[in-house]
């Protein structure tokens, strides 16, 4: 499926990859086994799934420019989490409904097919603000068999569609199959400024109807993004990144939060939602979406912070941002627990002496009090009741995050060129952080705990083979 507009783009990006494919590489922050962009920018994961043999991940890109831009889906496949095809964009901003960016959403797999619901962006020429008026978030759906390039797009629903006293920030629909039917859940902030998430349900997958909508009794924040709803272990998770919570002492300390409320009772009709915990206590992670593998959830965030103080010095080599690795996300009683998927194992190479860590994966077991510096630029530093990450002048304007925690009993570190992913107790809590050290700079420094540092080798990554002809 294609018009002159989506030809003319995917032209235009293919020669943007290939123009600027060695000045990323020549990057000395270019991670090792975390998926990025081939150029520009990267943020939300999108359209999670496995269909067939294939992982399909999706990602918010744009291309022509590493500070952002009009969005695109960004492609990358695998049929073992390791070794990806980095494939053409799927959905380019080439319809009326869609042609100020191609926003989040999600995949529905059936019959071996693709159903791609997002969010079409407009932004209507006039003195608006973008808010209230001016601005169509429209719900759209992309379907393709082959899972390379689309068969169909069509627009689902505009602003009309959606209930009253709502802003134009209706937007990331995450649908699944249930009871027969199928639901979907989208982000909206009211005219009041109040955060809520709209539950639709749908018969045939592209006729929608508003059921339910969840929310707090207080407000908590203005705005809930990049919202997932599922069940994991007989417990109802509601995940979303809200915005607008203000700072309470160690809590919600990023500009923008993201996390999840327990969820009692039916989600189609009567609920209450519990206490939300955040999923990450570090600089950088946002959107975290999930997806079922078989008999287990697995999520990957956008490792990165909108509208944060902090910068990437990866902008002066045409790039930004990355996601996490792909993590398994398990129930432990109202609480969620993450931990990177097993297939990364087959990335050790050899175990590594502390003095010669760069890129690693540590796994430590902790006295009461200790820390750990990374390259001379990341201090982890634990006591009983809490847990502080320092980021020196390698932060890029990161400085410090601390995670409650009654003890730490054991750590797992996953350093990467540009990243760390800190795993608290088997995943209890998590901090994850971009950073920047000298790129010479080696070692690991260690007191109260005793590790093993296994050197991490590269995902392979290579380009889809008919990537230079594809339209």
């Amino acid at each position: 499926m294609s018009n002159a507009l989506h030809n003319d783009l995917a032209r235009l990006v293919g020669r943007i990859e290939r123009a600027g494919r060695e000045q990323v590489a020549a990057d000395p922050y270019r991670q090792q086994f975390h998926l990025m962009p081939p150029v520009g920018w990267l943020n939300d994961p999108n359209g999670l799934c496995r269909c067939g043999e294939w992982y399909h991940v999706f990602y918010q890109y744009a291309p022509f420019d590493p500070l952002g831009g009009v969005k695109h889906w960004g492609h990358y496949r695998s049929r073992d989490l390791l070794h990806w095809e980095q494939l053409p964009p799927m959905l380019y901003p080439d319809q009326p409904w869609d042609l100020h960016g191609v926003y989040s959403g999600s995949a529905l797999v059936e019959d071996d097919t693709l159903y791609l619901y997002y969010t079409g962006n407009v932004k209507h020429e006039g003195d608006f603000d973008y808010i209230t008026a001016g601005r169509g978030h429209n719900t759209a759906l992309a379907v393709s068999r082959d899972g390379v390039r689309p068969d169909s797009k069509e627009l689902l629903m505009d602003n009309a569609a959606y209930p009253p006293g709502l802003t134009c920030h209706v937007r990331d629909p995450k649908v699944w199959a249930q009871d027969g039917g199928y639901l979907m859940v989208q982000g909206a902030r009211t005219l009041d400024d109040r955060g809520e998430l709209l539950l639709f349900r749908s018969d045939d997958k592209r006729h929608w109807r508003h059921i339910n909508t969840l929310t707090t009794p207080e407000p908590f924040g203005y705005m809930w993004e990049c919202p997932d709803l599922f069940e994991l272990a007989g417990q109802w998770f509601l995940l979303c990144s809200p915005q607008g919570v203000p700072r309470r002492g160690d809590r919600f300390q990023n500009v923008y939060a993201c996390g999840y409320f327990p969820l009692y009772g039916d989600p189609c009709g009567a609920y209450t939602l519990g206490t939300f915990t955040e999923l990450d206590q570090g600089f950088d992670l946002y959107a975290p979406q999930t997806f079922l593998d078989g008999d287990r959830r697995l999520m990957l965030g956008w490792m990165g912070m909108p509208d944060a103080g902090y910068t990437d010095p990866t902008v002066l080599y045409g790039w930004q941002h990355c996601l996490t690795v792909p993590r398994v996300v398990r129930r432990l009683g109202e609480r969620l627990l993450s931990w990177p998927v097993p297939e990364l194992d087959a990335l050790h190479l050899a175990p590594v002496a502390p003095a010669q860590a760069y890129c690693f994966d540590l796994l430590a077991q902790t006295a009461m009090q200790g820390s750990l510096t990374i390259r001379g630029c990341a201090t982890i530093a634990w006591q009983p009741g809490s847990l502080t990450l320092t980021l020196g002048t390698g932060g890029a304007g990161r400085t410090v995050r601390r995670a409650p925690v009654d003890t730490v009993r054991s750590l797992r570190v996953l350093a990467d060129a540009s990243s760390l992913e800190i795993f608290l107790n088997e995943g209890e809590q998590v901090l994850t952080t971009r950073y920047y050290p000298d790129p010479d700079a080696r070692g690991v420094q260690m007191t109260g705990c005793e590790a093993t540092i296994w050197s991490m080798g590269r995902l392979a990554v290579e380009r889809y083979s008919r990537q230079e002809g594809m339209i």
